[in-house]
């Protein structure tokens, strides 16, 4: 199944009545600016879902869950009631970050169970580029009951990332900027370097050059060669939510065993004893 739809797919789709539309624009250390941007302009009949008030739960003190950690379910189904989306919704999701906020919604829907939830490709700029309808009209939402239906082999936890990094059971990947896996630099957290026995695949990488526009399923299995589809995957990044579009380009390379470390390297280097490696592996 592909999860990457283009602007021509939505642009025919959008208004129908089994469609719901959610902006996820977002600029990380700027909360406000993706509500903002969607209450000026946004696709019509779309609802905001935010990265940090919708599709995360506040901070532990400890820092344990990581910079980002996922969202209390019950919470977040409220929400996806209140936004008017049922279980037979076909949800297609776009931002403005290359498809990072996006995917981390993606991957939560998946979580609940929700098979029909697409990615735009490209984001809302080039849909504004291509003159396509925007609104800054928000449309009442009639609440609509859902039933989550967890898919907990979609989700890595502490335990199964020590072992994959010692044992090698799973091959971990790190989605974050190559000089933040080797541990050059690190902006936001308090350790440089990354998971002992991962490889870095940047998350950027799995866009056209210059581009938002996602490369073809057929140039995603390309740079991902090296991986064996034999295995399990698990891929993390800074706080979990650029690991998401590694995890969205690695289903639509046709990998079926991929999970998320939703915690992440801030939640790995929470707990004093995790070991950290720096340089290349």
């Amino acid at each position: 199944m592909k999860f990457i739809v283009s602007m021509k797919w939505v642009l025919a789709r959008m208004y129908e009545p089994d469609v719901a539309i959610v902006d996820c624009r977002f600029a990380l250390g700027q909360p406000e600016t993706g509500r903002q941007a969607f209450n000026e302009s946004h696709i019509p009949g779309a609802v905001y879902f935010d990265l940090e008030q919708d599709l995360s739960s506040p901070l532990h003190e400890k820092g344990y869950g990581g910079r980002h950690p996922l969202p209390d379910v019950e919470q977040l189904v409220d929400r996806i009631r209140k936004a008017g989306i049922s279980n037979e919704t076909r949800i297609i999701a776009y931002d403005d970050q290359g498809g990072a906020m996006a995917s981390r919604f993606w991957w939560l829907m998946r979580y609940l169970g929700h098979e029909q939830v697409y990615i735009m490709d490209e984001g809302f700029a080039a849909w504004q580029a291509a003159s396509f309808p925007v609104t800054a009209d928000v449309p009442i939402r009639i609440p609509a009951s859902y039933s989550p239906h967890l898919q907990s082999h979609l989700l890595a936890d502490l335990e199964e990332v020590r072992k994959a990094s010692t044992t090698g059971s799973a091959m971990l990947i790190d989605s974050r900027e190559y000089p933040r896996y080797l541990g050059e630099v690190e902006p936001l957290d308090k350790k440089a370097g990354h998971i002992p026995s991962a490889a870095s695949y940047f998350w950027k990488d799995n866009l056209q050059e210059g581009s938002t526009k996602f490369k073809s399923a057929e140039e995603l299995s390309k740079r991902f060669e090296a991986v064996s589809k034999d295995q399990d995957i698990i891929v993390y990044c800074g706080s979990g939510v650029t690991a998401c579009p590694n995890v969205l380009a690695l289903t639509e390379a046709g990998y079926e065993n991929v999970k998320l470390y939703a915690g992440s390297w801030s939640d790995w280097i929470s707990y004093e004893e995790n070991p950290v490696a720096t340089g290349k592996e």
